[in-house]
């Protein structure tokens, strides 16, 4: 891998989940994976999908900090509720929303809901900004259901209540070994990476 790869790259997030999700898969890469400064200016998430808002922070930290950034947006969309919460998922609770008020919204809308009916899926949209060269998008998806209560304490956000039927488990009770496996963002993480080990090979 060459020297240029051996970057700084910046994360549009404080989520710390986040960052040790993403860690893992740049590592490959040599990449010096780190969260944002404690004092980056939040990048307001206004577009309408979710490649526009990760596009929107990457390319916003990136022009700020003078390095390659990535972000990510990424939400859970319920067949039952038209896709709902969507691009409002971090927020579906208010402003305030913490993960456990936004599952307890989630159960509510969802309640007599009837089990055949909570399909599911995550979406997630990964761009990476980085200066003098253009934005890379990268997209994931992993389907499942909405069960009735959260059940594991592995992952965040929406994961203890999201069930895969090819697991029998809900994204909150498998390692991250095995999320980063499956998962919507474990996909479009892997797209990245290929696209820039192509990036590479193409100049080799």
């Amino acid at each position: 891998m060459s020297e240029r790869i051996q970057n700084k790259l910046l994360l549009a997030t404080r989520n710390q989940g986040k960052v040790r999700e993403i860690a893992s898969f740049f590592a490959e890469l040599g990449w010096h994976v780190e969260p944002v400064p404690a004092d980056a200016p939040e990048v307001v998430e206004d577009r309408d999908t979710f490649a526009g808002n990760a596009t929107k922070k990457a390319e916003e930290i990136s022009a700020l900090y003078h390095c390659p950034a990535l972000a990510d947006d990424s939400g859970l969309e319920v067949d039952a509720l038209d896709g709902r919460p969507g691009v409002y998922s971090a927020r579906y609770s208010g402003e305030n929303a913490t993960d456990q008020s936004n599952n307890e919204k989630l159960l509510r809308e969802l309640d007599g809901v009837a089990e055949n009916e909570r399909g599911a899926r995550f979406v997630s949209a990964i761009a990476l900004a980085r200066p003098g060269l253009e934005t890379l998008v990268s997209f994931g998806t992993v389907e499942g259901r909405i069960l009735t209560e959260e059940r594991g304490t592995e992952g965040f956000g929406y994961d203890p209540l999201f069930f895969l039927p090819s697991h029998g488990q809900t994204l909150g009770e498998i390692s991250l070994e095995e999320k980063n496996a499956i998962s919507h963002r474990a996909h479009a993480l892997r797209a990245m990476v290929d696209m820039l080990k192509a990036e590479e090979d193409a100049k080799a």
